[in-house]
């Protein structure tokens, strides 16, 4: 340990800077990685069980040995969100007074997490020092040698700290790549209490029944593939949308085994004028407003607006089961995580270890709940009476365990839209279920062009 702390300070003598970020223009926080406007990048791997990783176990004399051997001044640049910036500046100023007896200059630059990736790889030896980024983008980066390995940990053990999705997420070939900084992008249920109880969010069946009751209805973006893929990638199949080895192309079974059990079954549910084809992210919530909907899937953005518009009867919890060809399934979900990354190329890559640690761990974490209201990754934290009573992180964490880190390449977007299009509608050509499943898994599964 002592040696490769010291090695790692020592390594790469270049130093970044703050190119390709600092001064842009921020957008408004939203989903990372949504579809289509923000469709996954291609990557290799598919992360999809807990990884087994080695990260050497957290040793205080690995910081003791990392001050011994630094001399002068340690300079770092960083890049969070432009939503993240004071709250990134006042962990770094604790950072430096945790360590009075050396000397930083660090710089803390703008850069959203969506385009963080394009900006590294575009000069990987003048990005930041350690930076944010969205999971989706690992695989290229670490492919373009643009990610240093956790293979050392100076404070605690990024493996055993943070829920295991966001640790697959961080991962890539077995080694973790990036520390964990929230775990709260991805879908969950919104509901209406003075509709449902606890006991009737649990089915989808139940909800129906219960909604078509009360003559209300339930919104899910049957036509939004990221949606969709909740149900035909369910818990308790054996079906898969995911992205190929070759990190390009995608491997999709969807018209396999229960497949036809699950496309029927969503038919069915629409066929009922209870379970509707909702437009988009804005109308959902509209209509939840207007109590047109009793029930929606979303994520965390809808949050404040939903609890506004429902007051005490404000609900949220983990997706339901369903049922297809008479046998129950638990709905499944993309899961979508903020990491943060150490720059290989910087001249101090041991400090920009430590700067990542100080900034992932559990009272930092703890501290961007507090500030954004960014569900933690880190498991103590998630754990927290803060975080358990807020309803959306609560419901976000309880469906991780049925969640998928997103690996998919572009071609899953617009054949798995059109699926969902069709079945939105009932299909109303009565056009033949195995043909409509055969169809969207061409397109899924078709080679990509190369330029």
């Amino acid at each position: 340990m002592k040696k490769r702390a010291i090695a790692l300070v020592m390594a790469m003598m270049m130093t970044a800077s703050l190119a390709g970020c600092e001064g842009k223009t921020q957008p408004a926080q939203e989903p990372v990685a949504t579809e289509p406007t923000a469709a996954p990048e291609a990557n290799n791997g598919t992360p999809e069980e807990e990884p087994v990783v080695e990260v050497a176990k957290a040793d205080d004399s690995a910081v003791g040995n990392l001050i011994s051997a630094t001399t002068g001044t340690v300079k770092l640049t960083v890049w969070a969100s432009e939503e993240d910036q004071d709250l990134t500046k006042g962990l770094i100023d604790g950072f430096k007074a945790q360590y009075p007896d050396v000397t930083f200059d660090i710089q803390l630059g703008a850069c959203s997490e969506s385009v963080t990736k394009d900006n590294v790889l575009a000069d990987p030896t003048a990005a930041a020092d350690v930076f944010a980024f969205a999971d989706d983008q690992i695989n290229e980066l670490v492919n373009a040698g643009a990610l240093q390995e956790v293979a050392a940990a100076y404070t605690y053990d990024v493996s055993k700290e943070n829920v295991a999705g966001s640790v697959a997420a961080a991962t890539v070939n077995g080694k973790v790549y990036a520390y964990p900084m929230t775990a709260d992008n991805g879908y969950f249920l919104y509901y209406n209490k003075s509709v449902f109880s606890d006991d009737d969010i649990k089915s989808l069946d139940k909800m129906i029944e219960v909604a078509g009751a009360a003559n209300t209805q339930i919104g899910f973006e049957l036509a939004n593939a990221w949606y969709l893929f909740g149900f035909f990638s369910a818990q308790g199949t054996d079906l898969y949308a995911r992205l190929s080895s070759d990190g390009v192309t995608n491997e999709c079974n969807w018209n396999e085994g229960v497949g036809v059990d699950i496309a029927n079954a969503l038919i069915g549910y629409v066929d009922t004028g209870v379970f509707v084809k909702a437009a988009d992210d804005a109308s959902a919530v509209s209509n939840m407003k207007d109590g047109k909907y009793a029930a929606i899937v979303n994520g965390t953005w809808s949050a404040a607006a939903i609890s506004e518009a429902l007051g005490a009867d404000y609900g949220a919890a983990k997706l339901p089961t369903f049922t297809a060809g008479g046998k129950e399934y638990q709905m499944s979900s993309f899961a979508g995580y903020k990491l943060i990354g150490v720059n290989p190329h910087s001249e101090f890559v041991g400090w920009s270890m430590l700067l990542a640690e100080y900034l992932t761990n559990e009272e930092s974490q703890v501290a961007r709940f507090e500030a954004r209201g960014l569900g933690p990754a880190n498991i103590k934290a998630a754990a927290s009476e803060a975080v358990k009573s807020d309803p959306a992180i609560a419901a976000i964490a309880a469906q991780a365990e049925y969640a998928t880190p997103q690996r998919i390449g572009g071609n899953f977007w617009d054949p798995a839209k059109s699926l969902g299009e069709i079945i939105g509608n009932g299909n109303p050509d009565k056009t033949d279920v195995k043909t409509l499943l055969d169809n969207a898994v061409e397109g899924i599964n078709a080679p990509v062009a190369s330029n």
